[in-house]
């Protein structure tokens, strides 16, 4: 048993070491209705953990921390200057708070102008909800060429309801297949405690 032991840390410590060290960390729509309450997303405690070990380790970095604020509609769980709309963790003095109204974090914003600012090549990307707002952001920095590391642990969704001629689906499988959709050039790792940041001086 010992010997399994070592070999599965073995394994975790070659799956760290392959991982792009990130160059800034991008939460995506971590507001209070989605992570805590009655409305929370399913194991959202573990969530709010794992972006929690982002926050620290790119702080203790110094590198970017970005978040997005998603605005929704009149009556929605995350409309605007309502309590479920705040961000769940204060950002601090000189990070990012970009507000959005669309599912890709870049559209009709500066976050592409930010993250080049910035110098950012390699993102780390957490968040809620996985295969809407998170997925959408990951796929739209594929394509303006940054490389994405995304955290299993670090995002999360609900459970999907049966559809016509369909049984419903359990948020853990839907956050799963949130990434495989995503394809070959997303980085995904088991853990946010994984992830290293580059050192910023």
């Amino acid at each position: 048993m010992a010997g399994s032991e070592g070999l599965m840390e073995e394994e975790q410590r070659e799956i760290s070491d392959n991982n792009p060290l990130a160059d800034a960390a991008l939460v995506v729509d971590v507001q209070k209705a989605f992570v805590q309450g009655p409305s929370a997303v399913p194991g959202y405690a573990m969530l709010r953990s794992a972006v929690e070990v982002l926050l620290h380790k790119a702080r203790s970095a110094w590198a970017p921390v970005i978040f997005l604020q998603n605005d929704g509609p009149a009556g929605a769980l995350d409309e605007p200057f309502q309590s479920g709309w705040k961000l769940h963790f204060p950002p601090l003095s000189g990070e990012v708070v970009i507000r959005k109204t669309e599912d890709d974090g870049f559209d009709g914003t500066d976050l592409d102008a930010i993250l080049t600012a910035f110098g950012v090549k390699d993102l780390v990307i957490c968040g809620v909800l996985s295969e809407m707002c998170v997925a959408a952001t990951a796929r739209a920095a594929l394509e303006r060429g940054y490389g994405v590391l995304l955290p299993h642990d670090a995002h999360a969704t609900y459970d999907v309801p049966a559809g016509p001629g369909s049984q419903g689906v359990p948020a853990a499988m839907a956050a799963r297949a949130a990434e495989w959709s995503l394809g070959d050039e997303i980085k995904i790792c088991a853990s946010a405690r994984e992830v290293r940041f580059k050192e910023r001086a």
